[in-house]
């Protein structure tokens, strides 16, 4: 049986994703962006992902991340109540 090591990180990608939207709460507590870069559990995701993150800052009491790994992304609001999302981004205008 034949793996690729892509399809094996974005497995490993998509089950961290569920893990934290499971359980937003456990991932999702801190007071600052500088906070949130902190966050060990960011090194469970494969090699290659990457993420941003904005709010909380000066004050602020709304914090949005994007987490990325290929075409999959982890989506995160809080406002008044925490938003979690996992997509994908389609590309629809290949030229191949």
């Amino acid at each position: 049986m034949l793996l690729s090591l892509e399809a094996f990180k974005q497995q490993k990608f998509d089950q961290m994703a569920a893990k934290i939207m499971a359980d937003p709460d456990v991932y999702l507590d801190f007071d600052s962006v500088s906070d949130f870069y902190k966050a060990a559990w960011l090194n469970e995701f494969p090699q290659g992902t990457t993420w941003s993150a904005t709010g909380l800052d000066d004050g602020a009491e709304q914090f949005y991340a994007v987490i990325e790994y290929g075409d999959h992304y982890l989506y995160i609001s809080r406002m008044e109540r925490v938003t979690v999302k996992l997509g994908i981004r389609h590309h629809y205008n290949k030229n191949n």
